[in-house]
């Protein structure tokens, strides 16, 4: 983490931690984890517990509860799996795309257009909203872990409305992705759409509600933040910008299977042999990981090692032919119900971009 103080609200009061502090908070939730194994183990750097630790106000076994539901999820979604082919035909009419340019911080943006949605299957609607969060994250720069969605709602109206859609897709946002949304900019939403917010609004956390912006490209003062945000020489035309070139399917499919031959680099299990197993307290048992249960033993800090190897570093060593090769299995995981057991029998690490 780069700042050295961190601060969260709580029944309206600020908490303030000094890096030692988080650190001990990140090294309990990796405790509490248990061992890891493949994909999952490098998904638990110290800047990704963190994320989930921010997205639970630094509660601890609130963010282990998270990050467990997470990492089930992960093994049996397999986000990272999901190629451009299988999800071409969702980005048909420009749906949903990560943009050629950037904001000014350097975020990543994706693009929605609501009004351009092309099929009715909500499983593969989710399915390729996920393919274009691993993109953005994928292309996030070394210094930023999080990115924009501008959210343009040209030709939308009371037919383009799914709250089973739109809750699914806080779901996604909220809470497999924690902390990853920058800012979101819903740009000339209708007047009807403030009756649908009012509707959305208690599916989503206070944190993310309250990234969310609504600018009207007629109100000189929101357009501001579309100038303060964004190079407005390089802003698509349809947000108020002097860029004209739209949005072209073969052009992005091109991209996008030019990204897909980067992911095996970062999840190939040649390019790391660490292994995580952290140092459980006595009568401690790291092998089975309850998604369900709250009542794991936090009181004490476990003294294990931090894992703050980030993707960015990792890109910079995937370099040889053997990056190339991708694992797609995690060693010592199971499900059996509610819960994902994490077996001792440890294999090779793969590298995480998350």
């Amino acid at each position: 983490m780069n700042a050295n103080l961190s601060k969260s609200a709580s029944n309206g009061r600020e908490k303030v931690f000094t890096y030692v502090e988080q650190q001990e908070k990140i090294d309990e939730v990796r405790r509490l984890i248990g061992p890891l194994t493949g994909n999952l183990a490098f998904y638990c750097y110290d800047a990704s517990i963190a994320r989930y630790l921010r997205a639970r106000n630094w509660n601890v076994m609130k963010a282990t509860k998270m990050l467990k539901e997470t990492l089930k999820w992960r093994h049996e979604y397999k986000p990272e799996k999901i190629c451009w082919e299988e999800v071409a035909h969702e980005a048909e009419t420009g749906k949903i795309y990560r943009s050629n340019f950037k904001d000014k911080h350097g975020r990543p943006v994706l693009v929605m257009r609501p009004s351009c949605q092309n099929t009715k299957s909500t499983k593969g609607q989710i399915r390729y909203l996920v393919y274009c969060m691993e993109n953005a994250i994928l292309n996030l720069p070394m210094d930023h872990e999080q990115m924009v969605w501008l959210i343009d709602f040209k030709g939308f109206n009371m037919s383009h409305i799914s709250v089973k859609v739109t809750k699914e897709t806080a779901n996604v946002l909220q809470n497999r992705y924690p902390e990853r949304l920058g800012v979101a900019i819903l740009y000339n939403p209708p007047k009807f759409f403030e009756s649908f917010w009012t509707v959305v609004k208690p599916f989503l956390e206070p944190k993310t509600y309250r990234k969310v912006k609504f600018v009207y490209s007629d109100d000189l003062n929101s357009k501001k933040i579309m100038e303060d945000l964004f190079d407005m020489d390089t802003l698509e035309s349809a947000f108020g910008g002097n860029n004209q070139a739209g949005f072209n399917i073969n052009d992005y499919a091109e991209r996008m299977r030019e990204d897909d031959k980067r992911v095996p680099l970062l999840w190939s299990s040649e390019r790391a042999s660490m292994v995580y197993e952290p140092t459980s307290a006595p009568g401690t048992c790291c092998d089975s990981v309850n998604v369900e249960s709250g009542s794991d033993d936090s009181d004490k800090v476990g003294n294990s090692s931090s894992h703050d190897i980030t993707p960015e570093k990792c890109l910079s060593e995937c370099n040889s032919p053997e990056g190339n090769q991708s694992n797609d299995r995690v060693e010592g995981i199971h499900t059996d119900g509610g819960d994902v057991k994490l077996e001792k029998d440890l294999g090779n690490v793969t590298l995480n971009p998350w």
